[in-house]
């Protein structure tokens, strides 16, 4: 029993350790910010720069293609190198791509500013939650740890337009780049003496072919689904699906055959695994995809200035952070899959809520909306990021982090080019335009509504222009929160029911390991 009691006490974390998750926690913080700081961005950067309706789209969404396509190469990078190492060369080219995003002259080099800053994340995200699993050994310290660590992505993804909102108030669009650079010196030089440095036992090596499959299995299906949505069902949309469809087909097929894969298809028979990749991937779509137009709506619809709009969306970050103190309550009273199924459901209420409040006067429901949609997914995310990290070895702990992370930032992407695109698709669908426009006003509203805003400033006397695009902007935003709250619902039953939720026995040793 007394060398019991000395064993637990040797893998309980210390100071040290709640202080390293810190300096990480504010580095995803960073990465999520990253992801939605130009929802505010976007009127400004028209303005300035005067990209398409597509290029506004690619703007946001190439930074989480990249990190997507590249998570899983970069985990186990990770677990070969050195997790530390790999975070902290991550963390400098980050300050560098940021620095190249915020000079950018043409929308074309933003959008390639975006892919580089995507590249530099992605070999910085597998490495945090890696070495949070190596910290952490304790199964209830590591639930709490990766709590914290699932809210640093929620709240930066909700507080991305609140910081934008604030630096464009005074600056320009660029400065929600620069502001990145301090954040991560200081990273970087608390990171060098507090992380602790972790690799895999037994690595296996990288492989070049599996990771250029993976990217080409994501990019051309997306890029199809954007060609739909704009009505133009040609010959390169079914191209594309075709090729991304025979890639991942090409892809799963390579990891089966190879000794070591750099993706362990047999992770995805363990229901734990499987459900809870399910459960984020669909969460965080449904949440990325409204977030990104919802800072558009409360400013184009309903007047909200960039920080004021950034305040507007505050209750999802309250709702997120308030929910860490009980995630281990939670777990240990419903289990995971309860508690992953619980939390999907609460973010379908608040999106059919945020549906309801946004043809409503006022902003009282609206941000109630969000609050109970930030409570979901702080609950949701958290607890199925545990089960993910929970259900492999320490050792192939970075390989298992990039497939968690791919899903949440597949999720953004997929969220803001599918949701975006069927966005987008039903405005158009939803416009009537006054008798009479002129041709520029007609062209520029069809393609958004911050292009018809700009247009019509610039014109001058197009108020009733104006007003049909705001009414068809919300009309479309309505329709997407439903078509998203239905997914959540859905991934809700999935999750409740594929997830196990065995209570006492998750708690029951000290390095976590599956429900028994």
């Amino acid at each position: 029993m007394v060398q019991t009691d000395v064993i637990a006490r040797e893998a309980r974390a210390g100071v040290r350790q709640w202080v390293a998750l810190m300096v990480l926690t504010l580095v995803i913080v960073l990465l999520a910010v990253d992801a939605t700081v130009l929802a505010l961005a976007i009127p400004a950067l028209t303005e300035a720069l005067s990209p398409s309706a597509t290029q506004v789209l690619w703007i946001g969404d190439a930074y989480s293609f990249a990190i997507a396509g590249l998570l899983v190469t970069m985990g186990n990078l990770a677990d070969r190198i050195g997790r530390k190492r790999l975070l902290l060369i991550g963390a400098v080219a980050f300050g560098l791509a940021s620095i190249v995003a915020a000079f950018a002259p043409t929308a074309a080099m933003l959008i390639a500013a975006r892919a580089l800053l995507g590249v530099a994340g992605a070999t910085i995200m597998p490495s945090t939650l890696a070495i949070i699993r190596d910290m952490f050994r304790d199964a209830q310290q590591r639930t709490l740890a990766i709590a914290v660590w699932s809210v640093g992505f929620t709240v930066g993804a909700a507080a991305g337009p609140l910081v934008g909102g604030a630096l464009l108030e005074h600056f320009w669009w660029g400065s929600v780049f620069l502001i990145n650079v301090p954040v991560i010196v200081a990273s970087v030089a608390l990171g060098i003496f507090l992380l602790p440095e972790s690799r895999s036992a037994r690595p296996g090596p990288i492989d070049i072919a599996s990771s250029l499959l993976s990217v080409v299995a994501i990019v051309p299906v997306v890029y199809a689904i954007k060609q739909v949505a704009k009505g133009q069902l040609g010959l390169d949309a079914a191209l594309a699906v075709v090729v991304g469809v025979a890639a991942a087909w090409v892809f799963v097929r390579r990891q089966r055959a190879l000794e070591v894969p750099l993706v362990d298809i047999a992770l995805f028979r363990v229901p734990a695994f499987s459900g809870a990749i399910a459960a984020n991937l669909v969460s965080i779509f449904a949440f990325s995809g409204l977030i990104f137009f919802f800072s558009q709506y409360l400013q184009l619809v309903r007047d909200f200035s960039p920080f004021q709009a950034g305040l507007g969306e505050l209750p999802l970050s309250i709702g997120s952070v308030l929910v860490v103190a009980f995630i281990a309550l939670i777990v240990a009273r419903f289990g995971q899959g309860r508690a992953v199924g619980a939390g999907l459901v609460a973010v379908a209420v608040g999106l059919a809520g945020l549906a309801a409040a946004e043809a409503l006067p006022g902003y009282a429901w609206i941000a109630v909306a969000l609050a109970v949609i930030g409570v979901g997914i702080g609950v949701s995310t958290a607890v199925a990021t545990d089960a993910v990290v929970a259900a492999v070895p320490r050792d192939r702990a970075g390989a298992a982090s990039s497939i968690s992370e791919m899903a949440y930032e597949l999720g953004v992407a997929l969220g803001i080019a599918v949701l975006g695109s069927v966005h987008t698709a039903m405005y158009r669908g939803a416009l009537e335009l006054p008798q009479g426009t002129p041709a520029p006003l007609r062209s520029a509203a069809g393609e958004s509504l911050p292009q018809l805003s700009s247009a019509a400033h610039a014109a001058g006397g197009s108020e009733a222009v104006l007003e049909a695009g705001r009414e068809a902007f919300t009309i479309a935003m309505q329709q997407a929160s439903i078509v998203a709250a239905v997914l959540v619902a859905i991934a809700a039953v999935i999750a409740w029911r594929v997830i196990p939720s065995a209570r006492a026995a998750r708690y029951s040793g000290r390095d976590g390991g599956s429900p028994r």
